[in-house]
């Protein structure tokens, strides 16, 4: 089994973590807290929007089963990354997209899909794509979250969207028993 970590960042972390404990080839998921100025920071002080960290999820998938490109086209599926610093109504630069990669390898085939993606979008693309600096894993609460809570609000009406988007969008890569 070839492990391979990638670390995302496209809106609520409860979102995004909640479609890729769904795909099939993905080990685990974590939310967590990167590339921002504050080390460790708290929910409470990332939620300010004055840290400068982004919520992100880290992705370890089998690179036997799934490819990164895989990884990354449903991630462009998953979330707007057209729309600065926005998922929803969910807005500061803690939801803006980014791609932070772990190696020059993930950052060579990450500039690949985002130059195909950029022109699907006419070049309005706003995902950054910078290297993982200062990552730190999200309090235990936040773990898990949809498969913890699904019928909380927010889930019920943003997360569970995305599952399903993913689930139609990518059929042959949904893994229903998360």
């Amino acid at each position: 089994m070839a492990q391979e970590v990638i670390t995302l960042g496209g809106g609520c972390f409860w979102c995004t973590e909640a479609v890729y404990e769904h795909v099939d080839g993905v080990t685990a998921v974590e939310s967590g807290y990167c590339n921002g100025k504050v080390a460790k920071p708290s929910y409470e002080q990332v939620c300010t929007g004055t840290t400068g960290c982004v919520e992100a999820i880290r992705v370890t998938f089998d690179a036997d089963r799934i490819s990164l490109r895989e990884v990354l086209e449903i991630f462009f599926v998953i979330h707007d990354p057209t729309t600065l610093n926005r998922q929803g109504a969910d807005s500061g630069t803690q939801y803006r997209s980014g791609i932070y990669f772990h190696h020059a390898e993930q950052q060579r085939f990450a500039r690949e899909v985002m130059d195909e993606v950029n022109e699907k979008v006419g070049g309005r693309l706003v995902t950054e794509l910078v290297p993982v600096a200062d990552y730190s894993r999200a309090e235990d609460y936040h773990q898990h979250y949809f498969l913890n809570h699904p019928d909380q609000g927010y889930c019920a009406m943003v997360a569970a969207p995305k599952v399903e988007k993913f689930r139609k969008t990518f059929a042959s890569r949904f893994k229903p028993a998360a």
